[in-house]
Parts: C-alpha cells; sequence; structure tokens
C-alpha cells in the first residue's frame, strides 16, 4: 500500500462519517481504542510477551432486512512484534512492527446487544525495528534456550502483511462497546535459517540440520469501540397472556 492508497483510505472513511446524514443511518462510524499482546512464530520465544497500540476509524454498512448482518472496514495504526526480557537465557531481543491496517469484517449482531464477525487485512509495514541485547546493529543469528537453537536472520522483512481474523463484541452502554480479537498473518514476515547446533557455515546447503523456517504474527487484541450514530438496543418484549374466559 502506498502512502496515495493509506490517503485514500482517510479520505473515504472521512467522506462516510460525514455524509451518515444522507444515507439516513444506513453508514453506522465509529473509532476504537484497543491494547495488542503480540507474539512472532519462530522468533525461538512463546508468549504474547509484546504489548503494543492499536486504533482507528471504522464504517460499518447493515445489509439485511433486519439490519443484524453488516460488513465493517476499518484503518488502524497497529503495533505489532515480539518481546524476549533474557530469562531463562542471557538473549535480550525485541521486535517493533508498526502498521496501518486495512480490516475488512462480516458481522452478526443479535439484537444490537452481541456481535461476532470474521474477515481478512491487509496491513502495511511503516516501521520497523529489531533489538539485540540493548543493539540493533551487529547481529544477524541469535540462540535461545526457550525454543533450544539458533536462529540466522535469512531475509529482509516483509513490507506487507495479509492475515485472517475473528472477533466479539459486548455492548456496555449506549454507543460502547468491549471486545476481543484474535489475528493471525496468512502471508510470513519473513523466512529464517534454523539449527540445533551453531554451523560452521549457514550458507552450506549440503549441511541437514540446517531448516529454513517462516515467521507469522500472532495477535490477540482488547478493545473499545464508540459508535457515533448507533442505534438503541432491542428490549425483550414480554409475552402476553391472554385473558382467563370465565364466561364457561
Amino acid at each position: 500500500m502506498s502512502s496515495r492508497s493509506i490517503i485514500f483510505c482517510i479520505v473515504f472513511f472521512a467522506g462516510l462519517f460525514f455524509s451518515q446524514k444522507a444515507f439516513s443511518q444506513r453508514v453506522l462510524g465509529g473509532f476504537s481504542v484497543g491494547m495488542n499482546l503480540t507474539q512472532v512464530e519462530f522468533d525461538a520465544f512463546r508468549g504474547f510477551h509484546k504489548v503494543g497500540l492499536s486504533l482507528g476509524p471504522m464504517v460499518s454498512i447493515p445489509f439485511s432486512p433486519k439490519r443484524n448482518w453488516s460488513v465493517s472496514m476499518e484503518l488502524l495504526y497497529t503495533q505489532k512484534g515480539s518481546n524476549h526480557t533474557g530469562s531463562p537465557d542471557s538473549l535480550s531481543y525485541k521486535l517493533k512492527q508498526d502498521y496501518a491496517e486495512v480490516p475488512i469484517m462480516i458481522h452478526f449482531t443479535d439484537k444490537k446487544r452481541v456481535s461476532a464477525g470474521v474477515g481478512f487485512s491487509y496491513g502495511q509495514l511503516i516501521n520497523k525495528k529489531e533489538i539485540f541485547n540493548e543493539s540493533s546493529e551487529g547481529r544477524d543469528f541469535y540462540f535461545s534456550e526457550t525454543q533450544p537453537g539458533y536462529v540466522k536472520l535469512a531475509n529482509p522483512m516483509s513490507n506487507f502483511e495479509i492475515a485472517a481474523l475473528a472477533e466479539v463484541q459486548i455492548r456496555l452502554w449506549a454507543n460502547l462497546w468491549i471486545g476481543a480479537r484474535v489475528q493471525r498473518s496468512i502471508t510470513s514476515n519473513r523466512s529464517v535459517l534454523y539449527s540445533q547446533s551453531l554451523p560452521a557455515n549457514w550458507d552450506d546447503p549440503s549441511d541437514d540440520k540446517i531448516s529454513t523456517e517462516k515467521q507469522y504474527n500472532y495477535l490477540i487484541n482488547f478493545r473499545l469501540t464508540w459508535i457515533f450514530n448507533q442505534e438503541k438496543a432491542e428490549k425483550n418484549a414480554k409475552k402476553s397472556q391472554a385473558p382467563i374466559d370465565y364466561s364457561n
């Protein structure tokens, strides 16, 4: 995604937001703020230890007669990566990735109170920093006792990401929703070389101890979303009881 594409998305969202009255509330606009817990598959560390930010606007368009099915589109700034503090081994490792992300999802909402959705997202990498033992230079492989073995950074980081995601949201109050989202990249960040012992030559294709592995981003997101022109939640209608006929 180029800078022109990002600007187009911003203008698109702004145009939909300011034209909501013209659509007679057929288009819902909102803004989300959340916290990411992330990890990178096959970075030799386990656990969602990297904490990041996620925020941005969204639009939602109902497309069913009862307005319980809808399609949504977001424009997010989201932080991903990996974080290892040096325990149990002596290596300190941090990977910071900043993305401009466009998730597109289909949702089902029950009684305007609970919503579930699935979809895909496109992410453009806008910033990346990798730190080994507080230094960002002079290191292209490392050893980890967490997942015993040596990892060598074989290829540069991909500048884009396509991911699958799913979420559940619950309406807290009026226009405010709370939700949880899980996401996994489908395209890999990059390829790395892995070996359980330090090879004499990483570039030796005959060394069967060296394998090529791909890294993927995993994300768990907790968020609050404010819907600007949200319809009121449906109330459970009480069942009316027929009067008893005492004439017989």
